[in-house]
């Protein structure tokens, strides 16, 4: 029987292992004082831009992080926790939250760890201030569209002032 459970916690440590390998950005909330209506609430935010959202317990949470030699995230594992994992936009999580803990005003932000690196609750806000990838592509494509977009304008300048000019000169002569 306790072979079984210890299993058991063994299994769920590497699920919780396996989330934080995937995820390229993962937040701590602290989620005292929520009601269930504010939770569903925020894990439907959370699917609509592909962010997982699960409450673990924190020894699961400590014993991941140490088998993946990530340091100084023992502080954030205290109290309810409650993580949000982006596996596509690292962005989202911290925008998501941000947002939410802005607007229920119960409850805060633990930290996170981005791309193997611990973040404060101050990081995880200045994360969530940054543009989604979604809108960075964009921007990037925007800029890389501009130049040839001017080119072809100016190319499309050169016949109409030629014409312009032998307008000018048909003009000139009529007279």
């Amino acid at each position: 029987m306790k072979e079984a459970k210890l299993q058991e916690k063994q299994a769920a440590v590497a699920d919780v292992v396996d989330k934080m390998k995937r995820a390229q950005c993962m937040v701590v909330l602290d989620y005292r004082g929520l009601t269930v209506e504010e939770v569903t609430s925020l894990r439907n935010q959370f699917r609509e831009v592909g962010v997982e959202y699960k409450v673990i317990k924190n020894n699961m949470l400590k014993r991941a992080a140490d088998e993946l030699n990530i340091e100084g995230v023992d502080e954030y594992f205290k109290g309810p926790s409650a993580v949000a994992f982006g596996y596509e936009d690292p962005v989202a999580p911290a925008k998501v939250l941000c947002k939410f803990v802005k607007g229920v005003n119960k409850t805060e932000i633990k930290g996170g760890i981005l791309d193997g690196k611990v973040m404060d609750a101050a990081g995880i806000n200045s994360l969530s201030k940054l543009p989604s990838k979604e809108e960075l592509i964009a921007k990037m494509l925007g800029s890389l569209n501009a130049p040839v977009t001017n080119f072809a304008l100016a190319l499309q300048a050169i016949p109409r002032g030629l014409a312009c000019a032998l307008n000018a000169v048909v003009g000139q002569k009529q007279q």
